[in-house]
């Protein structure tokens, strides 16, 4: 992964790694927090919803982690693929929560979901390319 051609992409992958593991931790340090956000609060016992996308958030973290360290092509591009459908998945959820009347302020989360896409999609075909 220290060639020069795959260097934006395990940037990519760790610095995606460190924001998803603190989004995970901050899940789990104050659930209310990122609900807030889009002004949602939390019923009692709401906290667990919050548990369980941290374990989602943790797992891509680590996903993240592994994927700068792999070596093969082709699980790298599992790796980025992945990634590309968790992001994809939850920013169809929430255009989906937006058309239900949830906050505007979650247009910024689709936002960065969507840059999120675009620069996997973008360096992850480059490798997959590059060394097909």
């Amino acid at each position: 992964m220290a060639e020069p051609r795959n260097r934006a992409l395990y940037l990519l992958l760790v610095i995606h790694g460190c924001i998803t593991l603190a989004a995970g931790a901050v899940l789990v340090a104050a659930p209310g927090a990122i609900p807030s956000f889009v002004d949602v609060e939390l019923a009692p016992g709401g906290f667990v919803v919050c548990y369980f996308l941290a374990g989602a958030e943790f797992s891509i973290a680590f996903l993240s982690f592994y994927a700068a360290r792999c070596r093969e092509a082709e699980s790298l591009h599992l790796a980025v693929l992945t990634i590309i459908v968790f992001h994809a998945a939850t920013a169809l959820l929430e255009l989906y929560a937006l058309r239900r009347g949830i906050d505007v302020r979650l247009w910024s989360n689709v936002g960065l979901r969507a840059i999120v896409i675009a620069l996997f999609a973008y360096y992850g075909a480059r490798v997959s390319m590059a060394e097909s």
